[in-house]
């Protein structure tokens, strides 16, 4: 997903008013955000950021310390791990993320942040083109994103991933 439309998704989610000015720059088509009050602002994670704040939504950038560094690591982790990967490094990356979603709801404390969000948009891409066996490999993703994507303001136009919720090879005695 291009970098503006998933702004649009989010500003939507966030129930913000459509108009801002979206472009893209350099050869990583870097997003950029033309604001009408100062300097432009450069970054994925750091436009999205800005867009939380400007709908007063700060809840979504953690509520404790810890939580706001959980936030930011996770955006980290989708502009260095997602973001312009190849498609051979997707197993590795629903691995170690099915890993950490082990015993967790959410990426960052027990409520939906900018990092489930942003994450959602990333992946959806990837996790629409696994298998039934991809999908129960992974889990605590596929729990996850299922999860995620019931919120339908995150959603939004997005297609809906079906997950299977019985296992299809029962042991038989």
């Amino acid at each position: 997903m291009a970098a503006a439309a998933e702004l649009r998704l989010l500003e939507k989610s966030l129930g913000l008013k459509p108009g801002n000015k979206y472009s893209a720059q350099g050869e990583r088509q870097i997003p950029v955000l033309q604001t009408n009050n100062g300097p432009s602002l450069m970054g994925l994670s750091t436009i999205e950021t800005h867009l939380v704040k400007q709908a007063s939504k700060e809840h979504l950038l953690g509520s404790t310390a810890e939580e706001k560094a959980m936030v930011q690591q996770w955006l980290e982790f989708r502009v260095t791990r997602i973001d312009g990967h190849s498609s051979k490094d997707t197993q590795t990356l629903l691995k170690d993320l099915n890993s950490y979603l082990e015993d967790k709801v959410y990426l960052a404390g027990h409520n939906t942040t900018l990092a489930d969000i942003l994450l959602y948009y990333g992946l959806h891409r990837f996790i629409v083109d696994l298998t039934v066996q991809e999908k129960e490999k992974y889990l605590n993703v596929s729990r996850w994103f299922c999860h995620i994507q019931h919120y339908p303001d995150i959603r939004q136009h997005l297609s809906s991933v079906v997950f299977i919720k019985n296992r299809l090879y029962a042991n038989s005695h």
